[in-house]
């Protein structure tokens, strides 16, 4: 039984090093089936009992929702996207790319292993921990967090909608933000230099 054991071992670790001087150590690369079985198995077993058994103590009301969707706009959807399918450009530039939230792979994980991983992060990855309040704001929002991630395969169109104006922005779009604003309240324009005109002509 031993022998038999080591050697399923020794195959893994020799697939592993040939998908490894196949794709180097890109990140664009795709994980293996193997990479993938054996990342679920190793987080399941990685998160404690006592998390997996917790619940959620944070009603789902739709004032709770609407702050957490707030809260994963701003803090969650540059990897995860807003609709939580992970097709963002910083998503698809990870290793492991983020899951897709509204597949069963992510739902079917109880409410105490999401806030646990939310809280805690994953290992080797991307995610990292948001915990011990800060920023992130404590544990009530990442409870509420988990509410928003069971909302996410019934997203709707306006909710996508609001969450983009709270979508982190970089200097050109609050500039062009700002100019938007305004046009819309009559500010001039301002006069492009004359050389910039001479140009033009």
């Amino acid at each position: 039984m031993i022998i038999v054991i080591a050697m399923a071992l020794f195959g893994a670790a020799i697939a592993m090093v040939a998908s490894i001087l196949h794709d180097g150590l890109s990140a664009r690369a795709r994980p293996t089936r193997l990479e993938i079985m054996v990342a679920r198995n190793v987080r399941h077993f990685a998160i404690p009992a006592n998390a997996q058994t917790t619940a959620n103590p944070v009603l789902a009301s739709a004032e709770e929702l609407r702050d957490a969707r707030i809260h994963f706009a701003d803090h969650c959807a540059i990897c995860h996207g807003n609709d939580g399918g992970g097709k963002t450009m910083l998503g698809e530039g990870l290793y492991p790319k983020p899951p897709d939230l509204r597949l069963p792979q992510t739902q079917i994980l109880t409410d105490g292993e999401l806030f646990w991983i939310i809280e805690n992060g994953v290992r080797f990855t991307g995610m990292p921990a948001f915990s011990n309040g800060g920023e992130h704001g404590g544990t009530q929002d990442s409870w509420k967090l988990v509410h928003f991630i069971r909302h996410l395969p019934h997203l709707t169109a306006t909710e996508r909608i609001e969450m983009e104006r709270y979508n982190p922005k970089g200097p050109e779009d609050r500039t062009e933000e700002q100019r938007e604003n305004d046009f819309l309240n009559g500010a001039t324009p301002p006069s492009k230099p004359e050389s910039q005109s001479r140009r033009q002509k």
